[in-house]
């Protein structure tokens, strides 16, 4: 896993407020996308992510990272 591309999509995906919205801006497939970040959060062992139908938010970890 690369991690700096993983973390450069996490700050994308944060920003955007959705893995989709994020996934459009990096001009990548959000199956990619959703696949890098959870590899990150399953290589650090914590959950960066709150995900939910009406979008998602960095958890504490995710903003402390």
């Amino acid at each position: 896993m690369d991690r700096f591309e993983a973390m450069s999509m996490l700050l994308v995906v944060a920003d955007a407020g959705s893995l989709s919205a994020g996934a459009r801006r990096l001009g990548t497939p959000l199956a990619t996308v959703s696949r890098k970040v959870s590899e990150l959060e399953k290589h650090l062992g914590v959950r960066l992510l709150l995900r939910s139908s009406r979008g998602l938010a960095l958890t504490d970890e995710g903003r402390a990272f």
